[in-house]
């Protein structure tokens, strides 16, 4: 078992030191975000603004990291939140995680701030500063084209030089883009990390990794969701999925059906305008949609960007957002912020406000106000503080869809009660992956429970927050995790008596999934066709992993990442959503069509084992062995 090398920089002197990681962290906290939640807490003091010099960034991998498993070229960004002031995470594909474990580190630790505008270089384990001076100002895709083409990187554009409070940082062409990464790093004047490595990455047990790895792979290629459903539409298939259900935002929240949603759908996208599918490093599944933008083939929108983009702005013109996602891109800009926190100000302006020149409708000249957003000019630089910070000053708090100040993806929680839950407790803010991505089981998918019942959705959040939680910080990409609905039921459909009768039964499983979760040590298990990770990471890091401590890592994650919010002042006040979500229902004559987080969160919090106020209680950290 090869315990963990991180490489600590100090920009602002440029002292480099190397910190082993303990066995007793390795064993507890493994890697990824929740490895990275430990150090954050232990390197840090109560109350540092996210943009001062002595603000942590860590940038880490997971153990599968690199090793060829199927997804597992992610790497993790780890820092305080710009958006919330709790804690920020960000998830990314692209080289720079697998070239940084060839380089002999499994994470970067940095910290000050460079005086100048500065690249970190690291090439097999040597690192050295360069100056970025003739980069700063180009877009990511400059930047990157200025720097060693077979080098892996992390970039940021001129959202994250100007200090965009939801400024994103790239690698290739994948996006590390929630929480504001991108100006943490533009406020250390770090203009790139670049690393190349030529290293073996270590393998514990690696003629049975190989063998399992062949065989997870053949598993995610015959599986209908990873196998088909999502190389033929990518996450852009989950359009109209999505608006049968009323569960796609239409302006600004207020909706969730939009007539024309078909025009900006996964369908539409592949016979207008995709020119062929691709992926990242070492995956199967090859989601990416590869479109043209002014007659060059760049990475076409997720699921999030055409809903934010098109319906949520009443916009059904798919040329617009194919252009604003690549806009945002170059720009290093988060696109569901960004789209969400102009969709505010749209509705701002329809209600007399604040007219920021934006109208729901009229997207044509949107590029021109995304490219003054990522600059801060003149008054679209309040739009790059976010939609919370604008109600904060202009009113409409109960139409700025956010929770805790990091605006929601793009699922209408009010047609899913539980992605609503998972919402207002995710840790790092309006993530539906954080949250627990619930919509998978109450709106979007094959296998779907009542979405307007509030019954068994506790559990059932923390059981999915827990799951992905370990399966994102071990290093792989949450898409692999959705396997685990069994491929029977994509075979009988939605529609099919056992589907129906198996999604009605879910709603009634919550003492069975606390029991479970109860009792999650005990299980010494492994499961293939649940959750195959769980046995590669055993093979690849020589931990010894099983069904049930791996189900204990992701509530210890979870707790440890609510410890740190709790230290900078986010609790159980802060678990909640608008008024338009929680007191408006969607449909008038339907009063049962509002986020009821009253009657959820006493449940959550007690599953959780924590106090009413939200507060985990020292027994369960004990459990967890966080104290």
């Amino acid at each position: 078992m090869k315990l963990p090398v991180y490489l600590k920089v100090d920009l602002t002197t440029q002292a480099v030191e190397q910190m082993p990681i303990s066995e007793e962290y390795f064993r507890l906290y493994v890697g990824g975000k929740s490895l990275a939640a430990r150090l954050l807490l232990d390197l840090t003091e109560e109350g540092l603004d996210p943009l001062c010099p002595e603000a942590v960034c860590i940038i880490n991998t997971g153990p599968l990291t690199g090793t060829g498993a199927p997804s597992t070229s992610r790497f993790n960004m780890t820092f305080k939140n710009v958006m919330t002031g709790g804690i920020g995470t960000s998830n990314c594909g692209g080289q720079l995680g697998v070239m940084l474990r060839r380089c002999g580190y499994d994470g970067l630790i940095l910290t000050g701030r460079a005086e100048g505008p500065t690249v970190l270089e690291i090439t097999d384990g040597e690192v050295s500063f360069r100056d970025g001076s003739e980069l700063w100002g180009l877009d990511m895709e400059q930047t990157q084209q200025a720097l060693p083409e077979h080098y892996g990187k992390l970039v940021i554009g001129p959202a994250g030089e100007h200090l965009v409070r939801y400024a994103s940082a790239g690698s290739g062409e994948r996006m590390a883009g929630r929480c504001g990464g991108g100006a943490v790093l533009g406020s250390k004047n770090l203009k790139a990390v670049i690393a190349y490595g030529t290293g073996e990455i270590p393998v514990a047990r690696p003629e049975k990794f190989r063998r399992y790895v062949k065989r997870w792979i053949n598993f995610t290629r015959k599986h209908p969701m990873t196998g088909d459903a999502l190389p033929r539409y990518g996450s852009a298939g989950l359009v109209n999925k999505a608006n049968a259900t009323h569960s796609l935002p239409t302006h600004n929240f207020k909706y969730g059906h939009f007539d024309k949603a078909d025009a900006v759908s996964g369908e539409t996208m592949a016979e207008t305008a995709l020119t062929r599918n691709a992926g990242c490093v070492s995956c199967p599944i090859r989601c990416e949609r590869r479109v043209k933008v002014e007659n060059k083939e760049v990475k076409g929108p997720e699921y999030e960007t055409l809903g934010l983009f098109g319906p949520n702005m009443d916009s059904d013109d798919l040329q617009a957002v194919l252009k604003l996602n690549y806009t945002c891109d170059l720009l290093g800009l988060d696109t569901i912020s960004c789209a969400a926190t102009i969709a505010f100000a749209m509705e701002l302006k329809e209600r007399g406000m604040a007219d920021f020149g934006v109208e729901f409708g009229k997207v044509s000249e949107l590029p021109r106000v995304v490219e003054q957003i990522a600059h801060r000019e003149g008054i679209y630089s309040e739009l790059a503080n976010g939609s919370k910070w604008m109600s904060e000053k202009y009113g409409g708090g109960e139409f700025a869809i956010h929770s805790k100040g990091l605006e929601l993806a793009s699922y209408e929680p009010r047609r899913s009660v539980g992605m609503g839950l998972g919402y207002a407790t995710s840790n790092r803010g309006g993530c539906h992956l954080n949250g627990g991505y619930v919509a998978l089981l109450e709106s979007i998918g094959v296998l779907m429970t009542d979405a307007q019942t509030t019954r068994s959705k506790a559990e059932l959040t923390v059981f999915l927050q827990n799951s992905l939680e370990s399966v994102s910080s071990a290093g792989c990409c949450l898409f692999s995790a959705q396997t685990f609905v069994p491929a029977i039921f994509f075979k009988l459909g939605p529609t099919h008596p056992v589907t129906r009768m198996v999604g009605g039964a879910l709603a009634h499983m919550g003492p069975g999934v606390r029991l479970l979760l109860a009792a999650s040590r005990l299980l010494r298990i492994n499961t293939f066709y649940y959750v195959p990770h769980v046995e590669g990471l055993r093979l690849a890091s020589g931990l010894p992993m099983y069904m049930g401590p791996f189900m204990e890592w992701g509530d210890r994650t979870f707790n440890l990442e609510r410890l740190y919010n709790l230290r900078e002042g986010l609790g159980g006040e802060s678990d909640s959503l608008p008024g338009r979500l929680t007191r408006e229902p969607q449909d008038p004559k339907r009063p049962d069509t509002v986020v009821r987080l009253d009657e959820m969160l006493p449940k959550y919090y007690a599953v959780r084992g924590w106090s009413d106020k939200g507060v985990p209680t020292e027994k369960r950290l004990r459990r967890l062995k966080i104290r």
